[in-house]
């Protein structure tokens, strides 16, 4: 490591542990804080979005300005630009946060059958985690959307955007969070931003345990899964899916209208992780369906990659620069296989199963261990507000206990079980505290 790279380091790390020990110290607060005083500041922060528009498009302005000028692709261009429209979105997203009914803090779960110190009621409890950290893209917009995630959850954010996008996420945090959580009565350290550009401000965020025991990481490809596997030696919870790609399998049984339905929705944009990336083909109607996916995908422009294959069949095309319009065809003898080939062959995002035949479709979900499973409808919808009709902070699909599918502010908290005496006016007073 040369001296330049292990000085850019050192401050990275170094600006990554400032915010994250200001973030600890709101954390405290935000524990003990009312939901109804989380609601008004992320209802505040919505208000103040249109107050401080003209600051954050100039400031967004100068970001893409400088975007185009370093050569950024088109499609990292779009993402990066913001609009008066995408910034009434945002605005409309933390009201909706800030509406969301507040979850219990404490529910009753048994009497112990024991007396005395063996004896009592039990509780579980949702705690927040403290200090929550998030890396992303250069997205603006998702600097406001996760922050507003975590504060809903009762902790503290220590936010890291993409180098393009920080003049833009500074103004946001700076004109529109601070001012609104200073209004609610909430310390100013509640949403730290990581002002330090280049990844190894990424890096760093995934390396501190002790203050940001849990990180969510938007993004896919090489480097989330550098993230992850950083993280997960650090000892920090890691929030991520490096890789996506949806699954269609049309069956024996399959209604052509609907395949041909689906087949366009699959492929409506191409960027994104549970787009239709591997189409599977039971072997009877392969002739026929596999012609009709040439022709529909065509007329959507992208190709369809029949057999044989030059990659393997789970292939991502939304990772692969350039050739994003392709979708991966197959055949397959029926539904168990086809299920255990989309388990085997792809990060087991979504998969859905077009086929009239409900024995089949039972068949194929019942075979099926992804995160989402679908029958003759789109793996697009595996998405926080399709599904859930709240915003996510991102799509998770580890195959251990824990958050899975879209994650949002719900799942950002510990469980933790009280045992309290039973039946004294005493422990019914420790329960209304702690219940909020």
């Amino acid at each position: 490591m040369s001296s330049a790279t292990s000085s850019s380091s050192s401050t990275a790390a170094a600006a990554v542990r400032e915010a994250a020990q200001r973030a600890a110290g709101a954390a405290a607060a935000l524990r003990m804080a009312p939901d109804s005083q989380v609601s008004e500041a992320l209802a505040a922060a919505a208000e103040r979005v249109a107050v401080a528009a003209d600051a954050v498009l100039a400031a967004n302005a100068d970001d893409v300005a400088a975007a185009e000028a370093s050569g950024t692709s088109a499609g990292l261009l779009d993402r990066l630009r913001l609009d008066p429209a995408r910034l009434e979105a945002a605005a409309q997203q933390l009201r909706e946060i800030a509406a969301l009914p507040a979850q219990p803090r404490m529910v009753f779960v048994r009497d112990l059958p024991g007396e005395g110190v063996h004896g009592g009621q039990v509780w579980e409890r949702r705690v927040p985690v403290g200090v929550i950290g998030a890396t992303y893209e250069a997205r603006p917009a998702v600097t406001v959307d996760v922050a507003g995630q975590v504060l809903r959850a009762r902790s503290a954010a220590v936010l890291r955007t993409g180098s393009a996008a920080l003049r833009t996420s500074s103004v946001l945090v700076d004109e529109v969070l601070a001012p609104a959580l200073a209004a609610a009565g909430l310390p100013d350290g509640s949403v730290q931003l990581v002002r330090q550009p280049g990844h190894d401000a990424a890096e760093a965020l995934v390396a501190q345990p002790d203050l940001v025991p849990l990180v969510i990481v938007r993004g896919s490809g090489e480097t989330t899964r550098h993230l992850s596997r950083l993280g997960a030696a650090a000892g920090t919870r890691v929030l991520a899916h490096a890789d996506g790609g949806g699954v269609l399998y049309a069956d024996l049984a399959a209604d052509l209208d609907r395949f041909r339905d689906l087949l366009r929705a699959g492929v409506d944009r191409l960027g994104v992780c549970n787009r239709l990336n591997l189409l599977l083909v039971h072997a009877a109607r392969w002739e026929e369906l596999s012609q009709v996916a040439v022709e529909v995908l065509s007329e959507a422009g992208v190709e369809a990659q029949l057999p044989p294959h030059a990659q393997r069949l789970g292939h991502e095309w939304a990772l692969d620069s350039g050739n994003e319009a392709r979708v991966t065809v197959a055949p397959v003898a029926g539904a168990v296989e086809a299920a255990g080939l989309a388990g085997a062959q792809t990060s087991g995002i979504a998969a859905t199963v077009v086929t009239e035949d409900a024995g089949t479709a039972a068949e194929f979900l019942g075979s099926w261990g992804g995160t989402g499973g679908f029958w003759n409808t789109t793996t697009r919808l595996l998405d926080g507000y399709k599904l859930l009709g709240v915003p996510e902070t991102g799509i998770s699909v580890d195959s251990v206990p824990g958050p899975r599918g879209p994650v949002t502010g719900a799942d950002l908290v510990l469980r933790q079980f009280v045992v309290l005496p039973a039946g004294t006016a005493e422990a019914d007073g420790v329960e209304a505290s702690l219940r909020g």
